[in-house]
């Protein structure tokens, strides 16, 4: 049977498929643009988006297993609402959901709330589900690596809680395994979530020593307050959009993404390797900028 991956064009889908390809399963995307589909000839290509109901239609038709991964937007909650109704309509039984971590308690910011209700939804419809959680993404930081490398600041607010940010590989290749895990099953397996954190759970002020180390020059952390962050932010993208942004910082400050005993454990043996480290990023960015 077919696993159909949606979001299959972003840093995560992307890796998802190809963890599927490397692991012999049939694999189908959903893409909104054809031109970002430059995926292995044995994938299938379907056209469209979650709110395209013929199209998520045709897409569903045939699948056994859907990695459900929707992106922040204006109307994510309706996206995967859709989407899961389309799911159980088409007669999609196993799902591997990415959500956020503390989706449940972090209920003021948007997309953690959608993502809280798209859980809910799973589990009340009675979903063959793994929950994803991911804390922030390593990843995310290659938007504000100018400012880290060429003003010596490192400018997220995270706090002095710590955050255990997480690779987007190491991301993929747990919903991959998770993925072919439910899709071989003879039975229906029951619902799981797991927290998806990386090896080191680093404060504002240690990302800034990191980043000191491998530039072997001055970085200082920007501080905790988050207006500043927000205002640029509402430069590049919707206001609303900087806002939410400016929420999650907010969260990062009074809680943090602090990982649960036995998070990095069950992860390191569920991949049979260690995860990847904030520091080898940082040190891959670092020889990057070095060589332009």
């Amino acid at each position: 049977m077919t696993i159909l991956v949606t979001g299959a064009t972003g840093r995560v889908g992307r890796h998802v498929v190809q963890n599927l390809i490397d692991r012999g399963a049939a694999v189908r995307v959903l893409v909104r643009d054809t031109a970002k589909a430059d995926f292995p000839a044995q994938v299938e290509v379907a056209h469209g988006g979650l709110l395209d109901l013929d199209a998520l239609r045709a897409a569903m038709s045939g699948v056994r297993t859907l990695f459900l991964l929707n992106a922040v937007a204006g109307d994510e909650f309706t996206q995967a609402i859709i989407a899961l109704n389309i799911a159980r309509e088409a007669g999609v039984e196993r799902v591997v959901y990415l959500s956020v971590f503390g989706a449940d308690r972090a209920v003021n910011v948007p997309h953690f709330a959608v993502k809280a209700g798209g859980e809910r939804m799973l589990e009340q419809m009675g979903f063959s589900a793994t929950l994803l959680r991911p804390a922030y993404f390593i990843d995310n930081e290659v938007m504000i690596q100018d400012v880290i490398l060429n003003h010596g600041v490192y400018p997220m607010p995270i706090g002095g809680k710590g955050v255990a940010m997480v690779d987007a590989r190491d991301i993929a290749e747990v919903a991959a395994i998770e993925l072919i895990r439910r899709d071989a099953s003879d039975v229906l397996l029951p619902l799981t979530t797991l927290n998806l954190v990386g090896p080191d759970t680093l404060t504002g002020a240690r990302l800034a020593e990191i980043w000191s180390e491998v530039l072997d020059r001055p970085v200082v952390y920007g501080g905790d307050d988050p207006s500043a962050f927000e205002q640029n932010l509402g430069t590049v993208m919707p206001q609303w959009m900087a806002y939410e942004m400016r929420l999650m910082a907010e969260r990062y400050v009074s809680d943090g993404m602090v990982p649960e005993p036995g998070d990095v454990e069950r992860l390191t043996d569920l991949l049979g390797r260690p995860l990847h480290t904030y520091r080898d990023f940082a040190v891959r960015i670092a020889a990057d900028a070095a060589a332009r």
